[in-house]
């Protein structure tokens, strides 16, 4: 399973992927959880006290030789793709690994050679062994230019909001243009709490909704507490969704 979870900041993203990552793992499948967001918030909800991830080292990445095509920089080929999240990555409970490309402390710039790297490392990461489940950048801009082709599904994360309605909107408009986005884009409903909100989200996004994640004040005070919502409140509407959203997939199948 590849799975990328997107949306407008504040829609829920991080605390889905994380609880969603947990759930899988205690099925007893080997789950590779990444954050690419440079403001991340992924660690948290996996039950992870992270304040610093240290970049991918300098000497895992290099410039590209004059003639070359593609980014100017990549991962070193002496680096296998399988060692380095085996090497890099940070163990999270019920046995998830964590994978973050490092956070802004201030020059963005700084942090580029290193979130180039870590691009590499996911999309040349060989299938069949790892469930790969990531928390893209929020807002529409990062999850159709690279950061989520190693993804077979996006979820788009919305609320019922007029405002996440319109970023769930041009997040699918932008993967109907691109060619290189995942074969499977769907909507997960986020904080909800009206009859009506599951429909109004599909219609105003056009996509498939194959999940209501309801409105959940325990899932919110885990979030303003920084717990990770699958053990601060692990019978909660909200973390039943997501482990039903997880069992629904993992019957599918999805890639």
């Amino acid at each position: 399973m590849r799975l990328a979870f997107v949306g407008k900041g504040g829609a829920g993203k991080s605390a889905i992927s994380g609880t969603f990552a947990r759930t899988l793992a205690r099925q007893g499948d080997k789950v590779l959880a990444i954050d690419s967001d440079p403001l991340p918030g992924l660690a948290y909800s996996l039950g992870l006290a992270i304040e610093h991830s240290p970049p991918i080292p300098e000497d895992a990445v290099v410039e590209r030789k004059e003639g070359e095509q593609g980014p100017r920089w990549r991962l070193s080929p002496d680096v296998d793709p399988a060692v380095a999240v085996e090497e890099w990555s940070v163990e999270a409970p019920d046995g998830v690994r964590f994978l973050q490309f490092g956070k802004i402390k201030s020059d963005p710039r700084a942090l580029w050679r290193s979130q180039m790297a870590f691009r590499f490392v996911i999309n040349k990461l060989p299938a069949g062994g790892w469930n790969v489940i990531g928390d893209l950048p929020g807002g529409t801009r990062q999850a159709f230019t690279g950061w989520g082709s190693w993804a077979s599904t996006i979820c788009i994360v919305v609320e019922p909001t007029a405002k996440s309605l319109l970023s769930g909107r041009r997040l699918a408009n932008m993967a109907n243009l691109d060619p290189d986005a995942p074969k499977r884009v769907v909507a997960v409903a986020s904080k909800v709490r009206e009859d009506d909100d599951v429909e109004m989200i599909a219609k105003g996004t056009g996509l498939e909704v194959i999940a209501a994640i309801p409105w959940d004040e325990e899932l919110a005070e885990a979030e303003r507490r920084q717990l990770a919502p699958i053990d601060f409140a692990p019978d909660c509407p909200a973390v039943r969704a997501v482990e039903s959203l997880v069992e629904r997939l993992s019957e599918e199948k999805v890639s």
